[in-house]
């Protein structure tokens, strides 16, 4: 005998809720989730027999029993992206119908309406195709803040029905939408007679819960975008049969020669070196191409073994003597410069040479000088120039 579909559905629901904190590499956990997953594709197919859902209705047309139906979709793909998987294609066959399962999810309450535009518009943006992160950020702070204010508005509706918070940690989403759904045959009697307001707090709570699930799916969604992405592209790793020991003879003389200073270089060819290239072109081995002048070739040669630098092509004794014919060297200085009379000094000595033709000329040089000094002196006087700690 089948069940009832509500208990069906709570049985799928509570088997769900068992497997989430389990690892999902034990046999244990993947029997939960198969369980799981059968009894919800059960439910999925009863629920398009019996025609819960028509793509001419709207959410007033929907009754408040059903509308905790919605959730299958979302409860396959929770389900479906648990499923262990040993190879890469059958991950990506896994991902591709979880991924149908949530889109499927998000079609159906978009289709009713039940998210409001604006949740649509803030959950639509993907954090990922954000490049500034400043922007990323606020993008997760304003989803978050929306996400925090329906958990709140759900627990506040949740406590007039006398049920469990939803911020408690061992709550998860299929506990929630399992206490949606009457425990009993008898309770869905009663719940055919239950009086407006409480099936109006029932049916608003059934609402903030899809649009709870609505905006912690859309991360969901994008994860499975980016795995599937990276399986796509990575590269083939297809498993190897045990190597042979002519296959490990091999491998053991390839790591041998890598360690060597020389390197083996495959024989054959005209020069016992192997050909330069293949059929296409390609190198096989290193080469050098050199000149056809067999005397560029020799000096070439020659300069295999030489200095990576350029020798010296002079003494320094010869460097210094073409720089002082080029006026590049500084003379005087030292002592003897010290010691020698200034300007002023010689001009005032050759000024006393009486009675020569020289004397008289510098006699004349020197006092054309004490004039000049002695004019700019009287027009700048002493201290004219600083205006240092002037007011």
């Amino acid at each position: 005998m089948s069940l009832a579909l509500p208990a069906l559905y709570a049985r799928s629901l509570s088997t769900a809720s068992k497997a989430v904190n389990l690892p999902t590499i034990k046999d244990e956990t993947q029997q939960l989730i198969h369980s799981s997953l059968r009894d919800l594709k059960d439910v999925h197919s009863r629920i398009i027999e019996l025609s819960l859902f028509g793509p001419n209705e709207t959410l007033e047309d929907i009754s408040t029993r059903d509308l905790v139906y919605l959730f299958v979709p979302y409860a396959l793909s929770e389900v479906q992206g648990r499923v262990r998987t040993l190879e890469r294609t059958e991950r990506i066959v896994s991902l591709i119908e979880a991924e149908k399962y949530l889109k499927s999810f998000f079609a159906l309450l978009e289709n009713y309406q039940i998210v409001p535009e604006e949740e649509r518009a803030l959950y639509s943006r993907k954090a990922s195709d954000t490049t500034d992160a400043a922007r990323r950020r606020e993008l997760k702070i304003n989803q978050f803040k929306k996400e925090k204010d329906i958990k709140a508005r759900i627990e506040t509706v949740r406590k007039r029905l006398g049920q469990t918070a939803v911020s408690e940690d061992y709550i998860t989403n299929f506990d929630i939408i399992a206490s949606l759904l009457p425990s009993t045959p008898t309770a869905v009697k009663e719940q055919e007679e239950i009086d407006s307001e409480i099936e109006d707090i029932l049916r608003e709570t059934t609402l903030l819960v899809l649009r709870l699930v609505f905006a912690q799916s859309h991360s969901q969604l994008e994860s499975m975008e980016q795995e599937l992405e990276l399986l796509r592209n990575a590269p083939p790793s297809p498993r190897f049969a045990p190597p042979s020991d002519d296959q490990r003879g091999k491998q053991r003389q390839s790591d041998d020669d890598m360690w060597k200073l020389d390197a083996p270089v495959p024989t054959g060819g005209p020069d016992g070196k192997g050909p330069l290239m293949d059929a296409n072109g390609k190198p096989l081995r290193p080469f050098t191409i050199l000149p056809s002048d067999a005397g560029e070739r020799a000096r070439l040669q020659q300069q295999v073994f030489g200095p990576g630098y350029n020798l010296p092509t002079m003494s320094i004794d010869e460097y210094l003597q073409i720089e002082n014919e080029r006026g590049n060297i500084i003379t005087g200085g030292g002592a003897a410069s010290q010691e020698a009379p200034t300007s002023s000094e010689q001009l005032a000595l050759d000024a006393e040479m009486d009675g020569t033709r020289e004397g008289r000329e510098k006699e004349e040089q020197k006092r054309q000088k004490d004039e000049k000094w002695a004019r700019y002196t009287d027009e700048n006087p002493k201290g004219a120039g600083n205006t240092m700690n002037r007011g």
